[in-house]
């Protein structure tokens, strides 16, 4: 196949564009070059998506048999891009989120789940918000069509490159070693999954021209937080010890859930539904999730590789990671 990448260069784009060429695909990727550098082997072109200018230097002469969006972020950026690449390719990959979803992380969700009241015709540089993506999702629809696009809600990814920092935050803490807080029960189960798999159940939607949605993580109880730190604490060797601090006592400390420690979740209502996203469709369609030991294995190889990192890890600016003298407090030291 002839296949478009919108993005390439960071995580899942990264993850979707190796993948391809292990396939034997033809990949082109379009970006602006400043997230990292393009694969060997793809055709790389510049420009912003979001100018039309940009767009149609790309599309001139070209077609495509699949496109992969996994950049965008604002409904004005997929009907622009919708738009101009309708006559130029058969198939249109939308990488979505389960932000898009209403009830989501408070109750569970599966593909019939309402999403956000976010229309099509939003304006562009909208402040972030987990609307945006619903807003996409029918900014794509309207332009392209249900029955030549494919939405992927994506769950929580985890991976080697990962650019938001919640595995290797918590690889990198655990690798100092000694006394680590770990968040709440450590029976609660989770849904990780790692960007190559996902990319990989991307590419075989995008081969076989599949259109409709689906929730693409792993299935609900796949891992645990225990599993998923005990497997960090595995790889990287070190003499850290886990000590489980409930709910209850991290609020009181005002540990911030999901950024003070990255990805714990209290099992309060607001948070019910987080790990409970509804796999079923994605299964059928052959999604397969490595174990996570492998991604958190392959994740501290590749940090190990990478070096040290100068700047924390952030979430929408937001600094991940418990500040070191609340960690003390907490544990007693």
């Amino acid at each position: 196949m002839n296949i478009l990448v919108l993005g390439g260069t960071s995580f899942l784009g990264r993850a979707y564009v190796i993948e391809a060429l292990r396939r034997g695909h033809q990949v082109t990727t379009f970006n602006r070059g400043l997230t990292g550098p393009d694969q060997d082997g793809v055709e790389a072109v510049r420009g912003d998506r979001d100018s039309a200018a940009d767009l149609e230097r790309l599309i001139d002469g070209r077609h495509w048999d699949a496109v992969v969006d996994t950049s965008a972020q604002q409904p004005a950026s997929v009907a622009l891009s919708a738009r101009l690449l309708r006559p130029h390719t058969g198939h249109y990959g939308f990488v979505s989120s389960v932000h898009a979803f209403a009830d989501w992380p408070a109750l569970p969700v599966g593909e019939d789940s309402p999403t956000n009241p976010c229309p099509a015709d939003t304006p562009p540089g909208q402040p972030m918000s987990t609307a945006l993506k619903a807003g996409c999702e029918r900014a794509l629809l309207e332009q392209f069509g249900a029955e030549r696009s494919v939405v992927l809600n994506c769950g929580l990814l985890i991976g080697p490159h990962e650019n938001v920092g919640r595995l290797p935050w918590w690889l990198e803490r655990i690798a100092r070693g000694g006394q680590v807080v770990a968040p709440g029960n450590p029976d609660r189960t989770m849904q990780l999954i790692d960007a190559r798999d996902f990319a990989a159940f991307g590419l075989d939607l995008a081969e076989r021209g599949a259109f409709g949605r689906y929730v693409t993580t792993a299935p609900p109880g796949s891992t645990t937080m225990g599993e998923w730190l005990g497997a960090c604490v595995a790889a990287t060797g070190s003499d850290a010890e886990l000590v489980w601090i409930d709910d209850e006592a991290l609020l009181a400390a005002e540990v911030a859930p999901w950024v003070g420690l990255p990805l714990w979740a209290p099992e309060q209502p607001d948070w019910q539904g987080i790990w409970q996203a509804d796999t079923t469709r994605a299964q059928a369609a052959g999604l397969v999730c490595r174990p996570i030991t492998e991604s958190v294995r392959d994740t501290w190889a590749w940090i190990r590789e990478r070096g040290p990192r100068t700047e924390p890890y952030t979430q929408g600016g937001v600094p991940l990671g418990i500040d070191p003298a609340k960690e003390r407090e907490l544990l007693g030291l």
